[in-house]
């Protein structure tokens, strides 16, 4: 029996759809593994299709492209490293979740998921079938355990492959990020260690998919829980790591162990890579957003520089008579320091030409809201014109808070294909705007230093649409208003959690009332990064049509 494996851990970007693709990042990790001499090449969870498929998996034409691909990578990868690799797998009628080991030309083994996640993000009891828990395959000579992601966040499946011989446990991942989660996992995989006595490798995709980004951060633990490797989070990264035998079983070798930032820089680098990947796995490669002077467009637009390269990034002033001049300073300014093309559109004669046409139907009415979301929607229609003519994905700006209210425009200023900062909070926003500004990293296209003025943090927040209008005019001032929702939204509690937690009712009533009329609205806006686990999106679906209200009183 060998002494000693060396695996090589491909933390890679995979596309949801391109399965040739995706084979030929698989082939590169593994011609990589043998120029190292590996025995075995591991890549994560559904590699071959991307992950999180959702409903196209059950595509028999899709799934059967991706298993007879997964067949011809073991033929055309017979001559080196054995390779793990994540995929669709069919038993009978059944679909599953599987871990393929490929070894001279042809399917060694298979893993099948046994516990599917149902939550959150996660459809698997809608997508696959569950399959009984197996036990480890042999790759020269060496019996390895693969827990497929779920399966290691419970004790039976670790537990059952080291009573059944394992002598390591290699767990293929898609787990996509949220803030703090890497504690979350390696907490999980120490305990699987303590249970099992064995080395766990925890392998993770990375790179962005829709609203969800899947951060990487690969790692080892030795018996007992040491950290033997912690691979970069946000970034592909091929890493070798040498297994050796010893008097007390198996133990990885010592390898480098990467910086871990801290969680602004963790969900600012979030930001960046999804709509780094969300414009490449589409096929865009500019954008454009309406640069309003405010804090939140000042940081979308950083976050598009440091994506895309100002070079690929459009700004746009649409200026109304409300527009004040700090504002038109403080757009150009931002435009300036990121280095982006800067276009100045002002709205007047559009907005005078619209009012107008509508005057004999508003005839003997007062001008309200009406009026001023005819300028955002103008906005939005002249925005859309841009990106129809040159082909430029527009960005939408708004901040959780504004998200979870209704506080932006339908087809206005929520018009628009992706929202970097959807699922941050804007008292979060104020902090990431100062954190960017002290801070630059070599994965930032956008230039150094402070790209964001001072003067456009500390300002109160204004949608100008009106004379004189703040935020505040209509909404609980910020950090009232966060603090509510994170108790409505990401704890899930009541109104009566809000009084406990020292909230006016009626602030906390309004809120709720508010969160649940916007509905519409949410179902109808952009993708945006998910930060959180209760992003609006998949982590959060209740019904448009909804007359429940809490009443405070429990």
């Amino acid at each position: 029996m060998a002494d000693r494996f060396r695996l090589t851990l491909a933390q890679l970007n995979p596309t949801v759809g391109d399965i040739k693709g995706n084979a030929a990042l698989a082939r590169n990790a593994w011609a990589a593994a043998r120029e190292a001499g590996a025995d075995m090449v591991a890549l994560p969870e559904m590699f071959i299709t991307g992950y999180n498929t959702q409903d196209l998996v059950m595509k028999p034409v899709f799934h059967q492209a991706a298993i007879a691909t997964i067949q011809q990578l073991a033929v055309d990868c017979a001559d080196g490293p054995a390779i793990g690799i994540g995929g669709p797998a069919l038993r009978g009628a059944s679909l599953h979740n599987a871990y393929y080991v490929l070894k001279k030309g042809i399917i060694g083994a298979t893993v099948l998921k046994h516990h599917l996640p149902n939550e959150t993000v996660f459809d698997e009891v809608r997508l696959y079938d569950s399959a009984e828990v197996g036990g480890p395959y042999v790759v020269d000579g060496v019996r390895i355990g693969s827990p497929i992601c779920e399966d290691a966040w419970h004790e039976d499946v670790a537990e059952t492959l080291e009573e059944t011989g394992a002598e390591f446990l290699l767990v293929p991942n898609g787990s996509p990020y949220y803030r703090e989660k890497m504690g979350v996992r390696q907490t999980l995989m120490v305990s699987r260690v303590v249970e099992t006595g064995l080395p766990l490798i925890y392998l993770n995709l990375v790179g962005g998919q829709d609203d969800q980004v899947f951060d990487g951060g690969t790692f080892v633990l030795n018996p007992g829980g040491a950290l033997a490797l912690q691979m970069p989070v946000f970034q592909e990264a091929i890493a070798h790591l040498d297994l050796v035998r010893g008097p007390d079983g198996w133990r990885a070798e010592q390898g480098d162990l990467a910086h871990l930032p801290d969680t602004y820089e963790q969900d600012y680098h979030a930001m960046v890579l999804s709509l780094r990947d969300y414009f490449r796995k589409t096929g865009f490669k500019k954008a454009l957003l309406g640069l309003s002077g405010g804090i939140d467009s000042a940081i979308v637009a950083t976050i598009a520089a440091d994506a895309l390269g100002p070079d690929n990034v459009r700004c746009v002033m649409l200026p109304s008579e409300y527009t004040s001049q700090h504002s038109l300073d403080d757009a150009k300014a931002v435009a300036e320091n990121l280095g982006c093309r800067y276009d100045f559109v002002p709205i007047r004669d559009g907005r005078a030409a619209i009012t107008e046409t509508l005057a004999p139907l508003f005839e003997g009415t007062e001008p309200d809201v009406t009026e001023e979301n005819i300028q955002s929607r103008l906005r939005g229609l002249l925005l859309m014109a841009l990106s129809n003519k040159f082909g430029e994905m527009l960005l939408t700006t708004g901040n959780k808070s504004e998200v979870a209210v209704g506080y932006a425009t339908i087809y206005g200023d929520m018009a628009g294909g992706y929202n970097p900062i959807k699922d941050m909070y804007k008292t979060r926003v104020f902090e990431t705007c100062r954190w960017r500004n002290a801070n630059h990293r070599g994965w930032m296209q956008g230039p150094e230093g402070e790209v964001i003025p001072v003067r456009v943090i500390d300002k109160p927040p204004s949608a100008e649409l009106r004379a004189d209008q703040k935020d505040s005019d209509s909404l609980p001032d910020y950090p009232v208003l966060d603090g509510i929702l994170e108790i409505l939204v990401d704890q899930d509690g009541s109104i009566a959690d809000c009084i406990a937690a020292g909230y006016d009712r009626a602030d906390a009533k309004k809120v709720e009332h508010l969160l649940y009329i916007s509905e519409y609205k949410r179902f109808q806006s952009a993708p945006g990064t998910r930060l959180s686990k209760a992003a609006f999106w998949l982590d959060r679906r209740y019904p448009i049509a909804n007359r429940w209200r809490d009443n405070g009183e429990a």
